[in-house]
């Protein structure tokens, strides 16, 4: 009676499994020889139970076994490659015939001469080995497959061994122990969920069976329900053990309390919907392929945009893609105000969808959670604190409504619609929505900050035009203002009147230079490079730009040669250093250049040497070269020192500064030779 339960379970799960596979519309070998061994074993399983079928001759048991192994055999033989089309491909090759040889040999050679049972328990014996055999040949040329095949190489290998062990003895002793019979029926029921995941997981198999989602949530109920019954068993007779005379009336309160608390539980819609998802979740194939599904959003959203309307019309066709739905539409909230930013085949808003949209971007303020308009009709207890009026629901074309947030604040919403039949939006939808939410946030937020950063660098670049044009300004203002400063004294003088036309011409010159480059956005400003000589361009800016000044620079040349540079820049770079020299120094002091040769003839090094206030090492390194930082309040543009330095880096110089506070500084230029 006992074994008869197993073989009953056993009949019974691959009876089941028979139904399911018989429900697969694909047509393949690996199916069909897959019904054929679960109907052998199914037929195997129920010829044991001796209610049905009487008691089982040890005949037929091993005819019955033979028939199994044999089934179970072809079937393996076709796992060997994933190229067989039918199964004379999988029978004719000379391995499978030697493998079928013993099978076939258990099933025909008991009707031709008489075998002795020991002979036929070596037989089930070495089917047994040459099964074990083949799974190990399977595993180890499968590969990467071998997580998918893993579960049909314990199914086949614990039965087997099983079985090898089960005749190996009964060929020792002569006959098959009565407990090994009784345990074959459970073992086989309780490895039958190893073949089922071993099927799902072989897709080139072409087998994917399906169970129901509700299936397996009543069936799960139903276990819960049995092990917390065990359970509560279990407890009671523990009281009643314990208790006594009370024991019993204990045991029975126990037992009511426990059973309403279930019954309270299982009519609990919030218990059956958490149980529900965990199922799905756990034990169920994905609806989307995520993989495939990231891959084409990344192509969507890889492509570099131009402007703000193409970035939201991307981000919306991620949208739109993402879930299948034609009809979209971004939406972004400006204040109070919405703004329609992008449309894919979606009529305006009417006004009822607006003031629709309105309160849910309302509620979606206080709460992150996509709004379902079908399930906001028909469950609106599943939207806690939204209220509105049923007559713009029934109105309403847009299906879906995706909110997409910027930190904590509601950026705007994407509008979903589809005419066909709307896809039920469950834990793995909004999952997936979330998912694809956050990506295309990403993406619009990061094009909007660029385009912000693109705007603010033209206002930049433009504020440091005008820096440079004020500066050369203040600079033509130096040599008018020294012009006027002297023509009291000099008007009568025919060399100053000289001096003042050709200084007016140069200050034209510098001007008409200055509107060209304002008004001429692609100038390519060449530089007028010559042949010169250093010190007397050096002399000139000290007499014409920096004579008005104390202390009064003086120039000590020790040696030099002429270069090629454009006098114009260069003589910049010394008025602003030697300006700044002299505003940083007592009129008593001292400002002094010297210029000489380096002793490798490498370079010719300019050097500016005061001995006013100095700076310190913090100073120079994180604000002396830095544009737009001055220390002179509105006195100064910060770009003397910034426009000396990149100049003498751009002709492969260098400038360096030495400095100490309240002892002066010396700034030196290396110029190039060649």
């Amino acid at each position: 009676m006992f074994a008869d339960v197993g073989f009953a379970l056993s009949g019974l799960g691959y009876g089941l499994l028979l139904l399911l596979l018989f429900t697969v519309r694909k047509s393949g070998l690996a199916k069909y020889l897959l019904l054929l061994a679960t109907a052998a074993t199914g037929i195997w399983a129920v010829l044991h139970i001796s209610a049905l079928a009487g008691f089982q001759t040890l005949h037929n048991m091993l005819i019955s076994d033979s028939v199994k192994q044999t089934m179970w055999m072809v079937f393996v033989l076709s796992c060997l490659r994933d190229d067989f089309h039918n199964l004379k491909q999988v029978i004719w090759r000379p391995v499978s015939l030697v493998m079928l040889s013993i099978p076939v040999l258990t099933l025909v050679a008991p009707y031709v001469v008489d075998v002795k049972d020991t002979w036929r328990f070596l037989g089930q014996t070495i089917i047994a080995l040459q099964m074990l055999i083949l799974l190990e040949v399977i595993y180890r040329q499968a590969g990467d497959s071998k997580w998918a095949f893993k579960p049909l190489v314990l199914y086949l290998g614990a039965t087997n061994l099983f079985e090898f062990v089960t005749f190996a003895n009964a060929t020792m002793v002569g006959h098959v122990e009565p407990a090994y019979l009784s345990a074959r029926g459970y073992i086989y029921a309780c490895l039958l969920p190893l073949l089922v995941l071993a099927i799902r997981r072989i897709k080139h198999w072409g087998v994917d069976i399906f169970i129901s989602r509700e299936v397996v949530l009543h069936s799960s109920l139903l276990m819960v329900a049995g092990a917390y019954l065990f359970v509560m068993a279990l407890v009671g007779y523990a009281v009643r053990y314990i208790g006594g005379e009370w024991g019993s009336t204990v045991q029975i309160v126990l037992f009511v309390l426990s059973l309403v608390l279930l019954m309270t539980l299982f009519m609990s819609n919030a218990f059956r919907v958490k149980i529900k998802i965990f199922i799905t979740k756990h034990f169920f194939a994905n609806q989307f392929d995520y993989r495939i599904e990231w891959i084409k959003l990344t192509e969507i959203l890889r492509n570099q945009q131009a402007s703000l309307p193409e970035v939201y019309h991307t981000a919306l066709k991620g949208f739109s893609q993402a879930i299948g739905y034609p009809s979209a539409m971004l939406v972004k909230q400006n204040g109070p105000h919405l703004n329609v930013v992008a449309s894919i085949e979606h009529e305006p808003l009417t006004d009822d969808e607006r003031a629709l949209l309105e309160k849910i971007h309302q509620w979606c303020g206080q709460k992150n959670w996509i709004v379902d308009i079908e399930e906001l009709r028909t469950k609106p207890f599943a939207y806690e604190g939204f209220k509105v009026n049923h007559a713009l629901l029934n109105d309403c074309r847009f299906k879906l409504v995706v909110p997409i947030y910027q930190g904590k604040n509601l950026w705007g919403s994407a509008l979903l619609q589809t005419d066909e039949q709307v896809r039920r939006l469950n834990w793995e939808l909004r999952d997936y929505l979330s998912a694809v939410t956050a990506q295309i946030a990403s993406y619009v937020f990061h094009n909007e900050a660029s385009q912000q950063v693109a705007e603010n660098a033209q206002f930049a670049a433009f504020s440091r035009m005008s820096a440079f044009v004020l500066h050369d300004l203040k600079n033509v203002m130096a040599q008018i203002d020294l012009i006027l400063c002297n023509a009291q004294q000099h008007k009568d003088n025919p060399e100053f009147i000289a001096d003042t036309f050709e200084t007016l011409e140069y200050t034209k010159a510098r001007m008409d230079k200055m509107l060209k480059q304002l008004t001429e956005k692609h100038d390519s400003q060449d530089s007028s490079e010559s042949l010169c000589q250093v010190s007397d361009l050096i002399e000139q800016v000290l007499a014409l730009k920096c004579a008005a000044l104390l202390p009064k620079p003086t120039l000590t040349v020790i040696s030099e040669k002429p270069l090629v540079l454009d006098e114009e820049k260069f003589s910049n770079v010394i008025y602003h250093l030697v300006s700044n020299a002299q505003q940083a120094t007592a009129d008593d002091g001292k400002v002094t250049l010297t210029l000489e040769l380096t002793v490798d003839e490498r370079y010719l090094q300019v050097s500016i040497e005061d001995n006013g206030s100095g700076m310190s090492r913090q100073f120079i390194e994180h604000r002396l070269f830095k544009p737009f930082d001055t220390t002179k309040g509105n006195a100064g543009m910060g770009i003397g020192a910034y426009d000396a330095k990149n100049y003498m880096e751009k002709i492969g110089g260098r400038l360096d500064v030495e400095s100490a506070e309240q002892q002066g500084t010396t700034f030196t230029l290396l110029i190039p030779i060649e």
